[in-house]
Parts: C-alpha cells; structure tokens; sequence
C-alpha cells in the first residue's frame, strides 16, 4: 500500500473514532430516548457534544478532496516523498483538529485545519507537475 493509500485509510478510521465519540457525548446529552426516536424534530447538540458533531461533519467535507488528491496521485502513479509528506501531514492536521475544535483553541482550530488543507491542495498540484 502506497504511504497516500496508508493515510487515507489512517484518515477514515480517524472518522470512525469521531463518530464513536460524537455518538457518545451526544447520547449523554441529548439522551438514548432522543437518539433512538424518528428526530421528526432536529435535536441540537450544544457544548462538547456540539463541537463534536461540528468536528466530524468537517472531517467529512474535507476528506472529500483528500480522498480525490490520495487517488489522483495513485492512479496517476505520481507519489513522490513529497506527496507522502503531504498525506501524512494532512492527517496528522486532522488528527490535532479533533481536540483543538472540542476545547476550543482559538485561532489554532483554524490554522490546523488550513495546513491540512494546503497539504490536500499541494498533492493535486504535484500530481499535475
């Protein structure tokens, strides 16, 4: 498996653990009857639960374009060390975006997610190069 291929799938299991989590903080306050109900009605998660939510939802959005960069560098044969570089740094982006989104680090919550952004974005253009 190429080290691209390796952090998508570290990248993915990283989503899984959100959702572990958000499923927890978000059951422990908005309670097992609301989560196992129709949710006819939205229940809005506040606090750590919200955070939560709002983390994975993020991790969603951006593992979109991380998965199409980690194939366009595989299928296009074009991982270099920099891209491996790039893949790694994206994950280890999203892995510090986690706790810097639950508690609130300011600005720092956005400056981790940019650098996983740029690393995303620096993979589609050195496939292109």
């Amino acid at each position: 498996m190429t080290p691209e291929l390796t952090a998508l799938t570290l990248a993915a299991l990283l989503q899984a653990a959100q959702f572990v989590l958000y499923s927890v903080l978000g059951n422990l306050q908005a309670g097992p009857k609301a989560a196992l109900g129709p949710r006819d009605t939205p229940i809005r998660l506040t606090g750590y639960a919200g955070r939560a939510q709002r983390a994975l939802t993020n991790h969603f959005e951006g593992l979109i374009l991380f998965t199409i960069a980690v194939l366009v560098v595989t299928f296009s044969d074009r991982g270099t060390a920099y891209t491996a570089l790039c893949a790694y740094l994206y994950l280890a982006a999203r892995i510090l975006y986690v706790p810097a989104y639950l508690f609130g680090w300011a600005p720092w919550r956005s400056v981790i997610w940019f650098v996983g952004f740029l690393a995303t974005v620096a993979m589609l253009i050195l496939a292109l190069t």
